[in-house]
């Protein structure tokens, strides 16, 4: 069962663009390698990548992609740790796995 209602993941996913973050996101060293290069070491997310690099590659203003990563992550498909001025997205496996387990049983 999931542990977030399922209609906010749904309004979350509904969203060609959010689609593609989760996407990149499950692959970041492939779809953002410049993100290691300005990584810092104090910095412990596993594959957490910069909302800058997001923006960068979603080509859409700073507040859109806020916005979007806000959405996903009340809906718990990502977390962030903050860093300074930055702050560093990954995805939540253990949502999505949720999801589709849900998916999988009761649709």
């Amino acid at each position: 069962m999931l542990f977030m209602e399922p209609i906010d993941l749904f309004k979350a996913l509904s969203n060609e663009t959010r689609l593609k973050i989760l996407w990149w996101l499950k692959e970041p060293e492939k779809h953002f390698p410049k993100q290691q290069a300005h990584l810092p070491k104090e910095v412990s997310i596993e594959g957490g990548v910069c909302v800058g690099d997001i923006q960068e590659k979603v080509q859409a203003s700073q507040s859109t992609v806020s916005h979007y990563l806000n959405m996903m992550q009340k809906a718990g498909l990502l977390e962030s740790v903050r860093y300074g001025q930055w702050t560093y997205y990954r995805r939540n496996e253990d949502t999505l796995q949720r999801l589709a387990e849900y998916l999988k049983t009761e649709i």
